[in-house]
């Protein structure tokens, strides 16, 4: 693509995206440098300083600075390049061509997050091109391995790097700003916290032996009994603010009796038996109102013929924002009860209480958009890199804004086959993105 084309790409965003998704960045192993020079040639071309910051120097990241006013602290934009893995998948197009077909650009990464890069990318460009006037500095950064706990990205950017993030209070990042209708009401949720992953191994021990005689009661099967229970329990309710802000937002805005019901979430003595009547709808709301647990990984004997006298099962925990590993490990003893040992793999904490200083500015350019939709604060159940920059005191707002059909199912849609965004929504989130750049006082 030759320069004086490439300059132009923030006002063509979908193609932008398309080029972005057509370098395969997959992680492991990342091999992110390709794209990033892209991005960096992108930002030069357009006479921007661009610098490359790199641990791995071929997994590295680009950062670079449109001056503002001065008057408001400095605003950073920030996204990941890598994507997860399409191995073993059945996809309807091939995963890195960033075809557009049926009013959709399909492919790895579209919405997790080279399109919420490309909509960052076109809105920091477009500003510098108009000279538009900025409250403060805007920040863009473009960063490899979110997808494998950010070491040489976000991470070594905030550990190494951090003066380059000075005075930032706010972010924007993944993910949000994303229609959701729920009783045919349309609300456009902006992620302000995540929950804090918190990995751990569950152990079991019982009598081994040779698998020609057989064990009864052994370590495999006190194992088996454990996850059948955890399979049948949900952890204890726990109504945090922002999980309290949204479902009481929403349940007003819905009004009448459905609303009613929906407020009844709050109740933690009605929680469980109302997720139950959701349907698919429980699948999403569940997870903002419980710590959880997933088995992932076991691990039992080496050999076919060795009946293991220990076996144990790696659980992806997920603590809500507030809650230590202490909390979920206690939490699990009572639904195991005695005989399963714990231990902790591995704790990523996060903030506690997010900073809504910056909600209003998000709510209300949305709804410039859509004046019949209703803005509500949103709770991520994974993590992302978010949990690196709170470390700086800077507050992560999830603000990828997409325009989505009603029975678009975006969450299931991202790291699946056939990922992809309707084209329009990429032009909205630009759009959204370049006035939140104009007015982020």
């Amino acid at each position: 693509m030759a320069q004086a084309q490439a300059s132009q790409l923030f006002d063509r965003p979908a193609e932008l995206l398309q080029r972005l998704i057509q370098f395969d960045t997959t992680n492991p192993p990342g091999n992110e440098l390709a794209c990033i020079q892209f991005i960096r040639g992108l930002l030069e071309n357009a006479g921007i300083e661009a610098r490359i910051l790199a641990k791995d120097p071929v997994r590295p990241n680009v950062i670079a600075r449109l001056r503002g006013e001065g008057r408001a602290a400095p605003l950073l934009l920030y996204g990941h390049v890598d994507v997860v893995t399409t191995a073993g998948q059945a996809w309807a197009v091939p995963p890195f061509e960033g075809r557009i077909s049926d009013g959709y650009l399909w492919g790895r990464g579209a919405l997790d997050m080279k399109g919420g890069v490309a909509m960052m990318l076109a809105a920091f460009l477009r500003a510098h091109h108009t000279k538009v006037s900025l409250p403060g500095d805007v920040i863009f950064a473009a960063v490899s391995d979110e997808e494998a706990l950010g070491g040489v990205g976000a991470k070594y950017l905030v550990e190494e790097h951090s003066a380059e993030f000075g005075g930032v209070r706010y972010a924007l990042g993944e993910f949000g700003g994303f229609t959701l209708t729920v009783t045919k009401k349309r609300f456009f949720p902006i992620q302000v916290a995540e929950k804090q992953a918190c990995w751990m191994k569950a152990t079991v021990r019982g009598p081994g032996g040779h698998g020609s005689m057989p064990v009864r009661g052994g370590a495999m099967a006190a194992l088996a009994r454990f996850l059948a229970r955890l399979d049948r329990s949900r952890l204890p309710v726990h109504i945090t603010p922002v999980a309290r802000q949204m479902f009481g937002t929403m349940a007003s805005a819905i009004g009448g009796a459905r609303g009613k019901i929906l407020a009844q979430l709050l109740n933690p003595q009605l929680t469980n038996a109302l997720l139950s009547q959701l349907g698919a709808r429980s699948r999403t709301f569940d997870p903002l109102l419980h710590n959880t647990v997933s088995p992932t990984v076991l691990h039992g004997s080496a050999k076919i013929n060795v009946i293991p006298g220990e076996v144990s099962v790696e659980l992806d925990g997920r603590l809500l924002p507030g809650f230590k590993p202490e909390h979920i490990l206690a939490e699990l003893r009572a639904v195991s009860g005695p005989g399963v040992e714990y231990e902790v793999m591995h704790y990523d904490p996060g903030p506690a209480d997010p900073d809504m200083g910056l909600f209003d500015t998000l709510a209300g350019v949305l709804h410039e958009t859509d004046p019949r939709a209703t803005a509500v604060p949103l709770m991520l159940t994974g993590t992302s890199d978010a949990r690196f920059f709170s470390r700086l005191g800077i507050q992560t707002y999830g603000f990828t804004p997409m325009e989505l059909p009603d029975d678009f199912r975006f969450i299931e849609t991202i790291h699946s086959a056939d990922e992809r965004i309707p084209v329009e929504s990429v032009g909205f989130g630009t759009d959204a993105i370049y006035r939140v750049l104009q007015r982020f006082l």
